[in-house]
């Protein structure tokens, strides 16, 4: 199977809508980062991804990133991560969520 080689990781935070019969919604992206395949696996066991301060293990099936370390620090309580997938030969990308 064909893994993608980089996709742009968007840290986005998550709002609170307490006593809303809303579900939280992500604002927009206080971070994000080009990660590029490093040909290793991670500990989860999916391929890891390396780049601009950010390691990721993404399973490359359902897109979901499975671990994920901002400038060596797991990721804080209250953001949440999504991601789309870099196309190497038209430079577009195709939107995904985690």
């Amino acid at each position: 199977m064909s893994h993608p080689q980089s996709y742009e990781i968007l840290l986005v935070p998550e709002f609170d809508k307490s006593g809303t019969d809303e579900a939280p919604r992500p604002g927009r992206a206080i971070r994000s980062a080009v990660v590029a395949a490093t040909g290793q696996r991670g500990e989860s066991g999916y391929p890891r991804y390396a780049g601009d301060g950010m390691v990721a293990d993404i399973d490359p099936a359902t897109r979901t990133v499975e671990a994920l370390l901002v400038d060596g620090a797991e990721l804080d309580y209250g953001l949440s991560v999504r991601i789309s997938e870099k196309s190497v030969d038209s430079g577009t990308d195709q939107n995904t969520r985690s």
